[in-house]
Formats: C-alpha cells, structure tokens, sequence
C-alpha cells in the first residue's frame, strides 16, 4: 500500500482507544466518531470532500492536525485542508530532465531568493538560472513548520508545504515552470528528526524513539510498530514525487536514521522513488546528505549498499576552505592534517580523517563513478554554520571563491552551486529560525553551540530576530554592479564550458596534480587542462585558466 491508498481523514493511531473526525462547518466544529481497523487504521463513515478542513481528536485531546496532512492553511497548529483533485492544471507534460552526470545543481532558499520570499516570487527569477546554464534547482525544505521563517529543517508536518511561502498549488506551478525551462527540481526533504514545535506525530502513535539525533528525538525505524512509520517515511517520498513531479529528493543527514533493519529504510525508499518514477515514465534521482567516509549509500544494492544515485561529499569544501582562510577549528581539522587536502579531495573524495577519527577505518570510493557525489565550494550548511554566515567571497574575497568554485564546476564530481555566489552576492546566509514558544529560541542557539563546539560564536546573529532572516534575503539589484556582473560572467563561462563539452562530464577521466613547489592545482579533462591558482600569500589577485591540452590558451583571468 502507497500514500496513494491513504485517503484524507484516514489516521494510524494503534495505541488509541477512541479517535474523532473533528470538521470545521458552518456552524462551528463537527465530531463524529472514527471505525478502527486491526491494524490501528482509524476509517470516518463518511469519505471528506475537498477543501474540507479538518482535525482527529485523539483519546478526547484536543484537536490535532493529520500526520498526512497536504495542505495546512494555517500551519501545523491549524486544521488540515483537503486537497482538489486537480490543484493545478499542468503544462510542461514532457518534460526529461538532463542525466544526472551532466548535473549542475543550484540550491536556494524559497524565503530568501526572492523579495517576496515565496513559491511565485521564485518564479521571477528563474530565467536568470537558465541563462546561467544550471540544470538541477534544489530546494531546501519547503514542508510546514512552526513559525513564519526558518532553513525548513525544524519541520512539524511532512506532507504539506510551509504555508508563509504559498499554497499547494502555487509550489506545483513553480516546479512546472521550472520543466517549461528545461530546468529540473529536486527537493530537499527530512526524516531523521521532527522540529522543536508543532510536530504531533507521537500523539498518533509510536513514531520516534528514545535513541537521540543532535536535533531531538530519532525515528522509529526498527522497533515495535516501526513498518507504519516506515511507510510513513517511504509514502512521503513518493507524494512529492507524484504529486509535485519533484524529478528527485535530497534526504537530510541520512547518517541520523537509526536503523538496523535487514534493509535500510534509505535503500526501500530509493526503490520505491524509482519504481513510482518509472511507473510515470519519469527519472527521478535520490541524493544524500552522508557525513561518514564510506560510500555505501551510493553502492549498488546487489553490492550490500543502498542504491542511491550520489551523496554529499564535503571534503573538497573543506580542503578549499583551510587552503584559502587558514581556519583549521571543528570539521577544518581533517583538512588541516592533510599533506594537500584538495588534491586528495578532487583525487580520493575523502580527505582521510587524521586529526578527528580513525583513518584505518575508512572506506576509500576507489574506482567509483565520480557522478555518485555532489561537491562544493559552497552551500547552506557551510555559510550558515558560521556565526554571521559569511559566504566565502565575504572572507577571502570574489576572485579566491571564483578559483574554489572552478575547481568544483570543472572537477570530476557533480557540482552544486549555493544561491547568490554566481555573482558575489553581499547577503550573508546566517541561521534563522521563528521559534516563539518560551525559551526555545535560547536553547536552539546552544544547541548549535554544542554541535559545533569548535566554532567561533562570539558574535552569533540572533536567529529569531526577523532582521536576522531579512539580511540573508538576495539584493538582486546587484547583478546590474561591474564587479558583480564580472563574476557572474565568469561563472556563465564555467558552466558553459562544462556543459559543452563532454569531457567535463562527471564521471569522466580526471588527472589532479600540483605544480611542484607552487599553489597552482591542475587537472586534465580529457583534451583539457584547467589550471587554478589558489596563491594563499595573494588572496586578491589569484589566478584561473583554461586551455586546451593541444591548443594555445582559450580563456584567462587574472
């Protein structure tokens, strides 16, 4: 059974003695009572129509939202809404997304890429992703959560869209116009931890357990009861893919799902997407956030891993990272230790873990595809988990962040571009969260603190206070500034020499070596030689080149 075999005011609830259909009306609240299935399935004796709000009363609680539900209006602390059956009336039918070795990702943050910070106001700016020649947009979590703004990490409902960002309807004609741009749109999804606030999943039922992830309680994915919430998990996955035409999900912090199960629950829901896609002759990929130096999440399942298309692999960040600021504090440790942490990273993906764990323990990639990781010179993670959440240019300047982010844009992984580095944008990325229950904004702070322990904090940027999530928001009168449009004409180049030419594919052939004695990196694309300049001692003026291996110099910048 799928979510599709679910219907509104259908509840799991197998602990409950008595559940109650609660209906908003005309005149007030409606309760009716709920028929119990063996398997705790709670069923009204009337099927809901649509646009019918809606809440359960659990054991005589008050009234609570649906786990599943699609559309809350008001929030999570609101009535659930159904949905139409048609929402939005799609146009881009045929889209094919391009293959995923031929990836470039863009990630973007629907409160702060636009001035209205919503589903439509992304729109607007769509074709300026196209002319910049990406071919994936990543969202970051866009599911409902307890506040106006937020990162979307602290999600309450999982099935809904934040409703300060726009209704269903409107996130489906983002993603439809995101297909008539021959743009594909991969959403960023959690199922490791359930945010601080609004989150009744365990009103329902047996849905997390006592095992904690650095963000709360995990879920219950391999003890008593645990197959429901599994499916719960796995028929989320499959609602935004059929009912969104999302072309791909990127799984939050995989390495947090506390399973012991003979099948991961990752590895299920890799095969469910790809089934469900197939069935709507569609491909949709699974990517992963994956801190650990082992690649079973991209191994193939008749190899012992879980089948995913790539994961996150933030090595190269971090060697580019300490190359060029010199910070070796928390997770820059590795790095630090590294005779030459960014030719191990483009070479081996993982800078072996020296100063923080147990090298011996690793599991080198190997031979492996280099399509099966995303790599950076930026993203949400590494500019927010500073404390002012300062983008790169902002610490060592525009030209230095161009070299990093050539080496990730022509490097043998699929690269992934953070919204605003295009053209060096001023915005900084703080953390933000609107959280407004008691005391929790102050004990969300010192978690941060306590999970980043090494990090500077001194002036950490209030993250409830609205101007915190304002000065994140993307000034894109600036693309019209020389030295911003310069960057941006750089980054075009970049792109358009990756995508034009086969041999920067991810996955092809790539030969990474350093010129002795010097800061200059280089790597060899097939008939190409891309030559960067890192020059730590000049930060200002660093050097990025592209020549063809047989031809004099095609391009250069100084």
């Amino acid at each position: 059974m799928s979510s599709a075999n679910v219907s509104p005011g259908e509840v799991w609830a197998p602990n409950a003695a008595r559940v109650a259909l609660v209906v908003r009306g005309d005149g007030g609240r409606n309760w009716s009572r709920m028929t119990r299935t063996p398997e705790g399935w709670w069923h009204p004796d009337t099927p809901l129509e649509a646009d019918s709000d809606y809440w359960f009363s659990v054991d005589g609680s008050e009234p609570l939202a649906d786990p599943r539900a699609t559309w809350l209006p008001d929030g999570p602390n609101g009535p659930a809404r159904v949905l139409p059956r048609q929402p939005h009336e799609w146009s881009s039918t045929d889209f094919v997304a391009a293959p995923w070795h031929e990836a470039i990702c863009y990630e973007l943050h629907i409160g702060t890429f636009s001035r209205s910070g919503t589903f439509t106001g992304a729109i607007e700016h769509l074709d300026h992703l196209v002319e910049l020649g990406v071919t994936h947009v990543e969202l970051m979590p866009v599911n409902s959560w307890d506040g106006e703004f937020g990162w979307g990490y602290d999600g309450a409902a999982w099935w809904a869209p934040h409703a300060p960002y726009g209704t269903p309807a409107e996130l489906m004609a983002l993603v439809d116009a995101c297909h008539a741009r021959g743009l594909a749109v991969l959403l960023d999804v959690v199922f490791n931890h359930l945010g601080p606030s609004g989150a009744v999943l365990d009103r329902f039922g047996p849905y997390t357990h006592d095992s904690a992830t650095p963000w709360g309680r995990a879920l219950n994915l391999d003890q008593l009861d645990c197959d429901e919430v599994r499916r719960f998990i796995i028929d989320c996955a499959e609602h935004w893919i059929r009912v969104y035409r999302f072309d791909g999900l990127r799984l939050d912090a995989v390495h947090s799902l506390v399973d012991d199960s003979p099948r991961h629950v990752v590895a299920e829901l890799a095969d469910r997407v790809s089934a469900r896609a197939a069935e709507y002759g569609r491909q949709c990929v699974v990517v992963a956030e994956w801190d650990r130096h082992d690649p079973t999440p991209v191994v193939a399942v008749k190899a012992g891993g879980w089948g995913l298309d790539a994961h996150w692999a933030d090595d190269l960040h971090h060697g580019i990272h300490v190359t060029l600021t010199g910070e070796t504090h928390g997770y820059y440790a590795d790095a630090a230790a590294s005779p030459d942490p960014v030719i191990e990273a483009l070479r081996d993906v993982y800078i072996p873990r020296r100063a923080t764990g147990d090298p011996t323990t690793e599991t080198p990639v190997g031979a492996m595809d280099r399509s099966r990781f995303v790599v950076c010179s930026q993203n949400h993670d590494q500019v927010g988990n500073r404390a002012a959440g300062e983008r790169l240019e902002h610490l060592v300047g525009p030209r230095p962040a161009l070299a990093a982010a050539t080496l990730a844009i022509l490097g043998p992984s699929v690269p992934l571009l953070f919204q605003g580095q295009e053209w060096a944008a001023s915005a900084p990325f703080p953390f933000f969260a609107d959280h407004r229950t008691t005391g929790l904004a102050e004990q969300v702070v010192a978690g941060r603190r306590d999970e980043f322990p090494d990090h500077p904090w001194d002036d950490v940027a209030d993250p409830c206070d609205p101007a915190t999530f304002a000065s994140a928001k993307l000034d894109w009168d600036e693309l019209a500034a020389d030295s911003h449009a310069e960057t941006l004409d750089w980054y075009r180049r970049l792109i358009s020499l990756r995508r034009n030419n086969v041999e920067f594919a991810a996955g092809a052939p790539c030969e990474v070596t350093r010129l002795a004695g010097t800061s200059v990196i280089q790597m060899r694309r097939g008939r190409w030689v891309v030559t960067v300049d890192l020059r730590p001692e000049t930060l200002e003026l660093p050097e990025v080149a592209m020549e063809a291996a047989t031809e004099p110099a095609m391009e250069s910048a100084r």
